[in-house]
């Protein structure tokens, strides 16, 4: 009997690539999507097929984190064995402009989600997109046991979610897990997020289209891996006998000028000549060191990332040059080829 899944937040980096996933899987996939005047699928085309065509695996829904009744019909009219709950408002300075809208959509959409499986099917299998935020100012590195310490509005709203997710596995006996990730990037990361504005920019400078590039704080610390494997992650989370809750990450840390000065350096690009610091992009209140211990993952799911960061560099820059136009560098294909020669995904 083929497994039916549904994914909020499909049309992001993590749900592209999780639904490329589920569908080599041989699942039927269902994603929510807002509406829009404008187009926002562009990350699922490639595997988007007409819902009339009778061998479609993929299927969309119009719905809104914000609203529980549309949240209760989607999930009543699919019925699915497995929940990935992975929409949000995920920006993090953006949170600080906009914290209500933040907490209803990242923190109460979680419980809508939770309590129409609740008044459901309590058989379904629910994976809530932790984030290693959650930590903020706690000494690195973060376990699964350290405890949170916030430091913006998104953060709160994910620690809300994160121990909403566990009371409903002990008060109602759900299958509802919490996958703890640390920063994970891709060719498909939001062009606001630092890593994607570092390494569009370097396609755009190359280009003659802009000159400057602007950035905050450059001395935050991060673990930086590549999202495709993090979402084998996610699945695996809810192939597991019981509900839990895993941190995902790579144990090393780097700063944000480690992985300007290596973009820039892997382009032949000066970053004193290109980079400019604007203050409206530093936070309020800043988290300094992010470094999993992915201890219990590795031992439990048998997961082992294998894109570390210079590789992951890599990857994004050449996908960037080639998507502006430009003749990637080609060391970043190169991994791609090398390590994943049959993969599921494009790194597109």
């Amino acid at each position: 009997m083929t497994k039916k899944a549904f994914i909020t937040g499909i049309t992001g980096q993590d749900g592209s690539y999780l639904a490329e996933l589920l569908l080599s899987k041989g699942y039927e996939v269902h994603g929510l999507v807002r509406r829009s005047s404008t187009f926002n699928t562009s990350r699922i085309d490639s595997i988007y097929v007409d819902p009339h065509d009778p061998n479609a695996s993929l299927f969309l829904h119009y719905g809104d984190l914000s609203d529980s009744e549309q949240i209760a019909n989607v999930m009543y009219n699919i019925r699915p064995n497995e929940v990935y709950h992975l929409g949000a408002q995920s920006h993090v300075r953006v949170s600080f402009d906009t914290p209500e809208y933040t907490g209803n959509v990242t923190a109460l959409g979680t419980t809508r989600i939770l309590e129409a499986i609740r008044r459901s099917n309590n058989s379904v299998k629910f994976y809530q997109a932790s984030s290693s935020e959650m930590f903020g100012a706690a000494a690195p590195p973060q376990s699964e046991m350290t405890i949170f310490h916030p430091r913006s509005p998104y953060a709160c709203a994910k620690v809300y979610s994160y121990w909403m997710t566990r009371n409903y596995r002990d008060g109602y006996n759900l299958f509802a897990s919490n996958g703890i990730l640390f920063n994970h990037e891709s060719p498909r990361r939001g062009e606001t997020f630092v890593t994607r504005k570092i390494t569009r920019a370097i396609a755009r400078i190359l280009a003659g289209k802009e000159k400057y590039l602007y950035l905050g704080n450059l001395d935050a610390k991060r673990d930086w891996g590549f999202a495709p494997e993090y979402v084998e992650c996610m699945w695996r989370i809810l192939q597991q006998e019981k509900a839990d809750d895993f941190v995902i990450g790579t144990g090393e840390t780097h700063s944000v000028r480690e992985f300007l000065h290596e973009s820039f350096e892997y382009a032949g690009l000066d970053v004193e000549e290109h980079v400019r610091i604007d203050q409206k992009y530093f936070r309020p209140t800043e988290v300094e060191v992010l470094a999993a211990d992915a201890g219990k993952s590795g031992k439990i799911l048998g997961w082992k990332p294998t894109i570390k960061f210079v590789d992951l560099v890599r990857i994004m820059v050449d996908a960037d040059m080639k998507a502006a136009g430009l003749e990637p560098i080609g060391k970043g294909e190169g991994i791609i080829r090398t390590k994943f020669p049959h993969r599921w995904w494009k790194c597109d």
